[in-house]
């Protein structure tokens, strides 16, 4: 049989390692799929997930045709309809809810189903079309809002060490981070740096695979990593091991933050974090003596009240050990700060009529059921499925069922969120549109070739807006760019770190690594923060209304004593080792490797509430429920029920994690809080489990 030709591309979704893969092709149809080994970062692996990617893509459920709801709101009933008629009823829709109310009451409501700058979440496809309407502003805070606002209050940027830099390092603290469930392939930088002596230790409230990996595993009560990270640093001034050099040269508000660190000797932050006195002693002495030190931290580790503070303080560590300034050395959370592409002239807000009002992604709930002046009348669901994704699920269906909602989901599948479209519209998936990526943890960018014609009547999610755009008799020619043409501004940026980056070349090559400066230390020439300097002490963060002084904020329901007494356990719905949030979610394969929803709980937690192994529970508070099979291990720390995010609810009991957790802002970036829920588990009577 014939090789087949091999087409270069990227993996879309919502994972830091932006896999470049190679799509082999024959007689037209896509019959393999591999990661590239030329990548120096991900190096020809792929994750379990998307090596099923092709497999997904022809699943009998893909939507293939544009859909007309025929039954109630939910119900997931439609008929097929031609892509004219579509076209007709969503401009005539949307000419109305304009005219009427004003364009705010268009909300289009992005996800991370793709992170395509073309397709999806990181251009915003169609936000051109958008602003000329003057459709109210999207937030898509739900990922890493909280990191990234704490970060930028400390360091200037988000952007951090580069991770492929953790090869250098001696002593890296992988923190609320599980590389080999989601972003696998950092493991092998930090494999090369324990082959050379290198000490790992990860702190996480679950002793994940990764932390079982790891040299050592300290597990925290969720959203009190701040409180141990102040009790680490207490420990290194108390031996003196402070880098007084760099302190003085390249910090602002040192004499400040010494005194907030002395507020938490170890002790008081074993009373908070639940960690042990002499183990926080333990890791604080290793972090004195061990250069360089670097910090590996992800998205759920920011996702509750405190997160912006708990990245502030993570980043003041290697401030305070003068790790920034070595190789190896620092903290890594995202490097999407260090990409320099040209974003303003790929989303043209300038083509707004005016002033616009923003829209919190995570707040979905609340933005259909209580925003007034105008209320959202209609609704674009682009690349997501917030009723899977979301907080508060009840109150994000009782917003979508709205019947005066004109709702429309671009989907490739038949998820709970478009059983309550109005009309549907089929999607393209990755392998078969045009895409340009960068991976926000390295510092490639990389060009997806579509390497097979779309099924049925799928169209990219650009061309569906240039369609709609002619429908509605829009005259901005910026509207009806191509796809090439979309890229090659984007990627006209006069940054040094951008020079001899052009689409001919992305084409060509599949990725590009980024003109950074080799050896790549970021804030080697300063940091860009008001004062130049990393800044313990932030007047940015006193103006959005957090403590100027880096510090602890208690995650607000984890530390509730009343709401404690009430529902016992604090919830972690980390990342599903079988789905990306709830991509996969519907391919039978993976589910079966899930096993479906189990919820975790410590012995000793098991037995103060009657409950036993393989019992079918009811995991709940105020706001909502979900049923769940218990597994009880050590590798959840007492006072924790940890379960996993993904499920299709409609393929789960009709609900997952979400529905009980609050529609909440983080203390700085305003982002969701997830992992700062508390609930009641209670085992679900045999009788009733067997009449279901």
């Amino acid at each position: 049989m014939p090789a087949g030709l091999p087409v270069l591309g990227a993996c879309p979704l919502d994972c830091p390692d932006g896999c470049s893969w190679v799509v082999t092709v024959r007689d037209g149809k896509a019959v393999g799929l591999r990661g590239n080994p030329d990548h120096p970062y991900t190096r020809g692996a792929l994750c379990t997930k998307v090596n099923r990617w092709l497999e997904r893509a022809a699943q009998p459920d893909r939507i293939l045709y544009p859909l007309r709801r025929t039954g109630r709101k939910g119900e997931g009933r439609f008929e097929r309809i031609g892509w004219d008629e579509a076209l007709d009823e969503i401009a005539g829709r949307l000419a109305d809810v304009v005219g009427e109310h004003g364009g705010e009451a268009v909300w289009p409501y992005w996800g991370t189903g793709t992170l395509g700058y073309l397709q999806g979440l990181e251009g915003y496809s169609g936000r051109r079309f958008f602003n000329v309407l003057g459709a109210s502003a999207h937030d898509a805070n739900i990922c890493s809002a909280a990191g990234t606002a704490g970060l930028a209050a400390a360091l200037g940027s988000p952007g951090g060490m580069d991770p492929e830099d953790l090869a250098h390092s001696r002593l890296i603290l992988l923190w609320g981070t599980n590389p080999l469930t989601s972003g696998h392939h950092v493991w092998k930088f930090v494999q090369a740096a324990r082959r050379a002596g290198a000490h790992v230790v990860a702190i996480d409230p679950v002793r994940t695979r990764t932390a079982q990996q790891a040299d050592e595993h300290l597990a925290p009560l969720p959203g009190t990593d701040a409180a141990l990270a102040l009790a680490l640093l207490h420990v290194v001034v108390g031996l003196g091991a402070q880098d007084e050099d760099f302190l003085a040269r390249r910090t602002h508000g040192w004499a400040e933050f010494r005194e907030r660190v002395a507020e938490f000797p170890p002790d008081r932050a074993a009373e908070i974090t639940g960690v042990p006195a002499e183990r926080i002693v333990a890791l604080g002495e290793r972090v004195a003596r061990t250069r360089p030190t670097a910090i590996r931290a992800t998205q759920g580790l920011q996702r509750h009240s405190g997160g912006g503070a708990a990245l502030r303080v993570l980043a003041a560590v290697p401030g305070v050990t003068g790790d920034w300034a070595r190789l190896g050395g620092g903290l890594t959370f995202s490097t999407s700060g260090h990409v320099k592409l040209n974003k303003e002239a790929l989303f043209r807000d300038d083509l707004r009529p005016g002033p616009v009002r923003t829209l919190s992604m995570s707040r979905l709930g609340e933005g259909l059921l209580d925003v007034r002046d105008p209320p959202v009348k209609a609704l674009f669901v682009i690349a997501a499925n917030p009723v899977g994704s979301t907080p508060h699920q009840a109150r994000v269906r009782a917003g979508l069922a709205r019947e005066d909602l004109f709702t429309v989901v671009l989907e490739q599948f038949p998820t709970d969120t478009a059983d309550y479209a109005d009309i549907v519209l089929p999607a393209t998936a990755q392998h078969e549109h045009a895409d340009l990526h960068e991976g926000y943890g390295h510092l490639y960018l990389t060009w997806n070739e579509p390497a097979v014609a779309p099924p049925g009547e799928c169209l990219p999610t650009s061309e569906t807006f240039r369609r709609l755009a002619r429908r509605m008799g829009l005259d901005e020619p910026s509207l009806y760019d191509s796809d090439e043409r979309l890229a090659e501004q984007l990627l006209a940026s006069d940054h040094p770190w951008m020079a001899g980056i052009t689409l001919d070349r992305l084409r060509k090559e599949g990725f590009v690594r980024m003109s950074v400066p080799a050896p790549f230390l970021p804030y080697a020439d300063g940091f860009p923060t008001p004062s130049g300097r990393l800044e313990f002490l932030s007047e940015g963060a006193a103006e959005a209304g957090a403590d100027p002084l880096a510090g602890y904020t208690p995650p607000a329901e984890v530390t509730d004593a009343a709401r404690a007494a009430r529902y016992p356990l604090a919830l972690v719905s980390a990342a599903s080792h079988e789905f990306l949030n709830t991509t996969f979610s519907n391919n039978p394969e993976l589910r079966r490797r899930s096993g479906g929803p189990t919820v975790r709980v410590h012995p000793d937690d098991a037995e103060r509430f009657g409950l036993r192994d393989g019992q079918r529970v009811r995991v709940a508070n105020d706001r909502g429920a979900f049923e769940a099979t218990l597994r009880v291990t050590d590798q959840v720390r007492t006072g924790v029920a940890a379960t996993s995010k993904g499920h299709w609810p409609k393929l789960s009991g009709g609900a997952n994690a979400n529905a009980v957790v609050d529609e909440r802002d983080t203390d700085l970036g305003a982002g969701p809080v997830f992992h700062d829920t508390r609930v009641e588990i209670t085992a679900i009577p045999d009788d009733q489990e067997n009449a279901r």
